[in-house]
C-alpha cells in the first residue's frame, strides 16, 4: 500500500544519507550524532569517550550507537573556539584538556585528570597554562597524547604571537608532564633550557590541534595551524623551536603582510607544509589490520578542506601526499584507530560555531 511505500522510501533515504561510498574499496557510515564533538578516545573495543565542545562528555557504544552522558565537575567555558577539547584514556583514568574560566571572561588552556566513572567523573586540575589572565577566545590548542608515563599536550598561543618566543609562559608550546601532573626531571628546563618553564618540551608553535605518538617508533608528532597558509605536520623535538612568529611557514598574515621565511637554520623544520592552509586538525600514525597497507603513514584530519589526507614520510626528502577523500562528512575534527581491528573512526562538525544542534557525527570508515 501507499503507506508502506512511503516507509520504504524513508528507510532508503536514511540509509543513503548515513552510508557514503568512497570507492570500490571502502566507505563511511554514520554511527551517532553529536553537537560540536572535539575529542575522542577508546576505553575498550566497543566504547568511545567523546567530548562535545559545548561542555558534555558522552560515552558511545560503537556496536549499537547507544549514547550516555557522563556528568563532570569541570569549570569550563564554551566561548569562541574554547570549551571541552581533547580527551584520552589509560588504565581506568581519563585526562581532558579544556578552556577553564579562571574568573569572569578570563580563560586558560587547562588539563584535568579523573578516574573513569560512567555516571560522573570527578576531575582534578593537573595543569593550567600561564599566563592565566587572558581574555581572547581562540587558539587554545589542544590535543593530548600519552607516551609511557608522560602526558604531552599542545598549547595554543591565544592570538598573542608576540609572546610565543618567551618561554616564561606556555603560549605556543608543547608541554610534557607526568600522568599525575608532576614535572619530569629531564625536561628541557633541567637539561639545556634553564629559562623555560618546567612543563615546556618545545616552543614556537601557533595553534596546534593535532598530537600523536607513533605506534611504529614511539616518536611524537604534531600538526599546527598557520595563519593564511603555513599549516604543517612535524615531529615534536625536545628543547627545540618551531619559530613562530619569526617564521611564517610559507603563510602570510590575514591582511596579506609578510610574517617571515618558511624556515631557516636554527629552527625545527616541519616534515610537510600546506600553502594554502587545509585547517590541519587531529592526526594519527596508522597501524592496524583494516588498512594494513597504510601502516606507518600519517593520517591528517582537515577542517577547512573537509578532507582526510595520507602522508608517506618514510623518505623525508620526498614526502608523498594523497587525499583519501574530501567534502564527504564536513569538517573533520578528530580521528581514532580501533585498537583491535584497525577500522577508522572520525568526528565531523558542520560549521564553526559555539553551539549545536546535534547534527555532527561519529563516522566509521571501513573496507567494503
Amino acid at each position: 500500500n501507499k503507506f508502506m511505500k512511503k516507509i520504504l522510501l524513508v528507510i532508503i533515504f536514511i540509509f543513503s544519507f548515513s552510508t557514503i561510498s568512497l570507492s570500490e574499496n571502502f566507505n563511511l557510515k554514520k554511527i551517532a550524532s553529536f553537537a560540536k564533538p572535539w575529542g575522542s578516545t577508546f576505553i575498550n573495543d566497543s566504547e568511545l569517550l567523546i567530548t562535545e565542545k559545548i561542555g558534555k562528555i558522552k560515552l558511545v557504544n560503537i556496536d549499537d550507537g547507544k549514547i550516555i552522558e557522563i556528568k563532570h565537575n569541570l569549570k569550563f567555558k564554551n566561548a569562541g573556539q574554547g570549551g571541552l577539547l581533547d580527551i584520552i584514556y589509560k588504565d581506568n583514568y581519563v585526562w581532558i584538556s579544556y578552556t577553564e574560566e579562571v574568573k569572569k571572561r578570563i580563560y586558560s588552556t587547562s588539563i584535568a585528570r579523573g578516574k573513569l566513572n560512567k555516571k560522573k567523573i570527578k576531575f582534578k586540575n593537573i595543569f593550567r597554562s600561564k599566563p592565566d589572565d587572558i581574555s581572547t577566545e581562540f587558539h587554545f590548542g589542544s590535543r593530548l597524547a600519552i607516551k609511557d608515563n608522560y602526558l604531552f599536550a599542545s598549547i595554543g598561543e591565544r592570538g598573542l604571537g608576540g609572546l610565543v618566543q618567551d618561554p616564561k609562559n606556555h603560549l605556543g608550546s608543547i608541554i610534557r608532564i607526568k600522568l599525575n601532573g608532576k614535572i619530569p626531571k629531564d625536561n628541557p628546563k633541567f637539561t639545556n633550557q634553564p629559562d623555560w618553564l618546567p612543563e615546556i618540551y618545545q616552543i614556537g608553535v601557533r595553534n596546534p590541534q593535532g598530537l600523536t605518538v607513533s605506534p611504529i617508533n614511539g616518536k611524537v608528532f604534531a600538526s599546527n595551524h598557520g595563519a593564511k597558509g603555513g599549516d604543517w605536520f612535524g615531529e615534536v623535538k625536545k628543547g627545540k623551536n618551531y619559530g613562530w612568529p619569526i617564521l611564517g611557514w610559507g603563510g602570510t598574515n590575514y591582511d596579506g603582510t609578510k610574517i617571515g621565511p618558511k624556515w631557516k637554520p636554527g629552527f625545527t623544520k616541519a616534515i610537510h607544509y600546506w600553502v594554502p592552509s587545509i585547517g590541519a586538525s587531529a592526526i594519527t600514525i596508522y597501524k592496524g589490520k583494516e588498512f594494513s597497507e597504510w601502516d606507518g603513514k600519517a593520517l591528517i584530519a582537515s577542517l577547512r578542506a573537509k578532507s582526510l589526507i595520507k602522508l608517506d614520510f618514510h623518505n623525508l626528502k620526498e614526502v608523498k601526499e594523497e587525499i583519501i577523500f574530501n567534502n564527504k562528512i564536513d569538517r573533520i575534527r578528530d580521528i581514532q584507530v580501533h585498537p583491535s581491528n584497525g577500522k577508522i573512526y572520525l568526528l565531523s562538525e558542520k560549521n564553526y560555531g559555539q553551539d549545536g544542534p546535534e547534527e555532527d557525527g561519529l563516522w566509521l570508515m571501513e573496507k567494503n
